[in-house]
């Protein structure tokens, strides 16, 4: 017996509040789907999203189940940025899934469609998924169209910097905000909430060929169709994410992170999606996948063309052709097929075809977009795992968007406890070639892990600094980061993690090659191993652990409860 069928016996109330609703005796019976999204005016990432829930649920409708719409919006990171509302991006993912559990286990239901787009909501759905592991389709809510010349929205935060700088007019800069993003979708490059759909194709709970799909076509409202049609099949045979999303699916996830250079945060949401699964996902596991896929994806921050062609080069099937032989294809997948015979389905469906119709006209091909594997952009994949004295536990770096000068160098630290100093002494140029900027207290129990997004663009459009200065964290970056900075760095400074200990003046070594980040001297000066060690033991012994900053509400939970960046940052 259906599950929703079981709760009508116990609830004799739940028939009549459902014909309250409009529903019709004949629908009481049948299979009930829970609908979620993230639809709102947030921003052009879900502000589309309701035209696909109504797609979805006109197609749950003919094919014998019933609909029921629910919404958690979610925020912007784009629009929290310069500002504290940044603080909350990270701990909204956990109040979305909180959120999703308890719409779903509140009524209950048989089964569920999740839609959304973006950084969080992505992430935020799949651990909803996860959790409640009930037969469900993820429909990605696509990308929108590049504006004139190409331009992308994580432009705007090198013009900005570049504004601040007075390298360019007001009238220059205006024109590039007003026409960063001409439609709605995801951002267009592969920032998070890209990378965040493309891992939900990549682990089997999106359609095949469903992710990143240009948000104003017909394509996408036709996968929202087959979603609806496809899910009343999935709850009578009973197929749970937790048989799609084994270990060897978050394996073929990472290595499709790999090979199109992903946003650093999936080094936070994985692992969060996999905790609900009850799958250990470590970071050496990123670092070990990572260094034997190539990297392929010509898209930017680390490449050329804005993220809507990523579709268009036949998006995640083509990118999983080509690293075909390291796949795990037996996986099965929310088709009920294993991954192996979507992806010949694909070819036999004309699938190819449709994505080039795109490209007609263009000149461009779909190997300037996606590259073959014997002609990689780079031999390997674009993130590393760092450890060393100053993070014991792990940091991270996304490679593939740094002058291969600053690889490997010795800089001189900056220390700054919170990012609008740092991004402040960038700005006034007090920044030199051959400093490191350290932040910290900016990790999930510092002040919630916001993105460094905008002291990383000050660094990454001046010239002088871009190729001979890097950025240390305990926060995160954006997606759309260039440049060296590592990030994520546990433990975090409020736990009394080393980097709390960093003065302005230490030698700090920075060894991607061999995956080392250390602090080797102190006011300019080289030391032993030994001598390093005591000087940071007498610097934690004078360490006071800082105050919470929040005492109430949503951060002070958060802050309270999260785990370590390396774990996922999920509460615990």
């Amino acid at each position: 017996m259906l599950k929703s069928q079981e709760i009508r016996n116990k609830a004799p109330e739940m028939d009549p509040l459902r014909i309250g609703m409009g529903w019709k005796l004949e629908d009481l019976s049948k299979p009930q789907i829970l609908v979620e999204s993230t639809y709102g005016d947030s921003h052009p990432g879900s502000v589309h999203l309701n035209r696909l829930v109504e797609i979805a649920c006109q197609n749950i409708d003919a094919n014998g189940g019933k609909p029921a719409k629910y919404f958690v919006t979610d925020i912007c990171d784009g629009q929290a940025q310069g500002h504290d509302g940044m603080n909350y991006s990270l701990a909204s993912r956990e109040y979305i899934a909180n959120m999703i559990e308890v719409h779903a286990n509140a009524t209950p239901f048989d089964g569920g469609i999740f839609i959304a787009s973006c950084d969080k909501a992505m992430p935020a759905h799949l651990k909803a998924v996860a959790r409640l592991d009930i037969p469900s389709i993820v429909i990605c809510g696509g990308v929108m169209k590049a504006g004139p010349n190409m331009l992308t929205l994580e432009e705007i935060g090198k013009y900005s910097a570049m504004y601040e700088r007075r390298e360019l007019s007001e009238e220059e800069f205006n024109y590039y905000k007003c026409n960063a993003c001409p439609s709605c979708g995801a951002c267009s490059f592969m920032g998070t909430a890209s990378t965040m759909q493309i891992m939900a194709e990549a682990l089997g709970i999106a359609l095949p060929g469903t992710a990143l799909m240009p948000a104003t076509s017909d394509d996408l409202l036709n996968a929202a169709s087959e979603a609806g049609r496809r899910i009343v099949d999935l709850i009578y045979k009973g197929l749970k994410p937790s048989s799609i999303m084994t270990l060897k699916s978050f394996e073929n996830a990472i290595m499709v992170h790999a090979a199109i250079a992903g946003s650093t945060n999936a080094l936070l949401h994985l692992p969060a999606i996999a905790h609900e699964l009850g799958i250990d996902i470590s970071p050496d596991l990123f670092d070990k996948i990572h260094r034997n896929i190539p990297y392929i994806t010509n898209i930017r921050p680390s490449g050329f063309y804005p993220a809507e062609y990523f579709w268009y080069a036949g998006g995640v099937p083509a990118v999983m052709e080509e690293i075909k032989d390291f796949l795990n294809l037996d996986v099965l997948t929310v088709t009920g097929l294993p991954l192996g015979e979507n992806l010949e389905n694909l070819k036999r469906s004309g699938f190819y075809e449709r994505c080039d119709e795109y490209l007609k006209n263009t000149g461009i091909s779909r190997t300037d977009i996606i590259k073959k594997s014997f002609n990689p952009i780079r031999s390997q994949g674009a993130i590393a795992v760092l450890r060393g004295n100053i993070a014991p536990e792990g940091a991270v770096v996304k490679h593939s968007a740094i002058d291969e000068k600053m690889l490997t160098a010795v800089l001189v630290a900056r220390a700054f406890d919170c990012e609008e100093e740092a991004l402040k002494a960038v700005l006034d140029g007090n920044i030199k070639p051959g400093n490191v900027v350290v932040i910290r207290y900016e990790g999930p129990k510092g002040s919630g892990m916001p993105e460094m997004f905008y002291t990383t663009e000050a660094i990454a459009s001046d010239e002088k600094l871009v190729s001979t200065t890097a950025l240390i964290t305990d926060g995160r970056f954006s997606g759309a980061t260039r440049g060296p900075a590592i990030g994520h760095v546990s433990p975090e400074a409020s736990e009394g993690g080393p980097i709390a200990l960093i003065e302005d003046g230490d030698l700090i070594k920075i060894d991607i090659p061999n995956r080392k980040l250390d602090l080797i001297g102190i006011n300019g000066k080289a030391l032993t191993k030994d001598e390093v060690e005591k000087a940071l033991a007498e610097r934690k012994e004078r360490w006071k652990k800082p105050k919470s900053r929040y005492t109430k509400g949503a951060l002070a939970i958060y802050t309270k409860l999260a785990v370590s960046p390396m774990k996922g940052a999920y509460m615990e």
